[in-house]
């Protein structure tokens, strides 16, 4: 008999680094850890806690689901380079799972809303690209799940996604908002 597909799926699109591991619609463990930054560092460990949690091991994983948000950009690309990795040395698929979808699938009804600096706000209408809006304007904002849910959303939608998805790619909205580097670039000496 085949068992059902051991899927862990992980998410830092935001102020949070968070984890579920979910085999069969059943959630086994989730975790998430409340953080501004510092998530390069405390994903990996986190995962591994989650399946300590569950008594699984890497090599038990069928499929990688992945946030790709919109959301942070450093930690969108954390998550998105670390599920990258972990498929291709695993040899399984991943699936990258968008924020707003992840909020309509739990929510149903309403806007999905991801906020925003500056009290903006990323939105998405069904079959429309994901803009940026002022929040003020959003009529019936569904706002993320707490991190854990969110991880178990992205799981579940993970699983649905058919086996040739394309791998998964950062959902961002616009561009950085990087300020100028502060320190001047180096001098270049010339040997001559």
């Amino acid at each position: 008999m085949v068992s059902e597909p051991l899927i862990l799926a992980f998410d830092t699109s935001a102020a949070h680094c968070a984890a579920a591991l979910l085999r069969g619609g059943r959630v086994l463990s989730a975790r998430a850890v409340e953080m501004g930054r510092g998530q390069a560092e405390r994903l990996m460990p986190l995962l591994q806690e989650v399946l300590d949690q569950a008594g699984v091991t890497w090599i038990d994983l069928n499929r990688i689901g992945v946030g790709i948000g919109p959301g942070n950009f450093t930690g969108i690309r954390i998550s998105v380079a670390a599920a990258r990795g972990l498929a291709l040395s695993l040899g399984i698929p991943t699936v990258g799972i968008s924020t707003l979808d992840a909020i309509r699938a739990q929510a149903g009804a309403g806007t999905p809303c991801v906020p925003a600096p500056r009290d903006m706000a990323y939105v998405q209408t069904r079959n429309a690209a994901p803009e940026l809006v002022a929040l003020a304007s959003v009529a019936d904002p569904v706002l993320p799940p707490d991190p854990v849910r969110l991880a178990e959303q992205i799981a579940r939608l993970a699983a649905l996604a058919p086996n040739n998805s394309p791998p998964p790619a950062p959902l961002y909205v616009r561009p950085a908002d990087a300020a100028p580097a502060r320190d001047r670039p180096p001098v270049i000496l010339d040997d001559a």
